[in-house]
């Protein structure tokens, strides 16, 4: 009996160490797992960042001073991301709302206005050419408003250069006896009042 119990106690102690050696190739396993799973996700971070651009690549590409740049992302028009290396990224599609930030200012629009704008687009993909045509459909009437007003500017200058005198103040062609005054302070014509 006792050498039953001797073979079983070896036993089960080989058991237990086959169950250690199986848990310790286990644990070896999983670690070199975590150790895969982690350069992966460093390739792909690398990876993700090459195709990034740096500010200086988004101010040349667009034309935009790298501190307006900065100023945008301040004001929350644009969104980098930071390298290790603490310098920020763009997604390329940056590329696209920095023009869009540009051509809106021409319109008159003021920096609030466009953050507004951008706000409207979607969140959930990069924006794309029926997203952008939503957000200047208001823009019409504002333009044609600029245009109006540069056309008043325009007829203006012509009166007053071909009268000889610019002077709205003495001008007896187009503002005797100063009637422009009555309208109120500044260049009331060109802005399209008349008096």
């Amino acid at each position: 009996m006792r050498a039953s119990w001797l073979e079983l106690e070896l036993e089960l102690e080989l058991e237990l160490e086959l169950e250690l050696e199986l848990e310790l190739e286990l644990e070896l396993e999983l670690e070199l797992e975590l150790e895969l799973e982690l350069e992966l996700e460093l390739e792909l971070e690398e990876t993700v960042l090459a195709s990034m651009l740096t500010i200086n690549q988004v101010s040349r590409r667009s034309g935009v001073a790298a501190s307006a740049l900065r100023y945008y992302e301040e004001r929350g028009l644009i969104v980098s991301e930071r390298a290790g290396s603490g310098h920020r990224r763009y997604q390329r599609a940056v590329l696209r709302r920095v023009a869009f930030i540009v051509f809106a200012q021409r319109v008159g629009l003021s920096l609030d206005e466009i953050r507004a704008e951008l706000d409207k687009l979607p969140t959930d993909h990069v924006p794309k050419g029926d997203d952008w045509a939503r957000l200047s459909e208001s823009w019409t009437e504002r333009i044609d408003e600029r245009i109006a007003e540069m056309e008043r500017l325009k007829r203006g200058l012509t009166e007053c250069i071909s009268c000889g005198c610019l002077s709205l103040e003495t001008c007896a062609l187009t503002n005797p006896a100063d009637r422009a005054s009555r309208a109120g302070p500044g260049p009331r014509y060109w802005v399209g009042s008349r008096g």
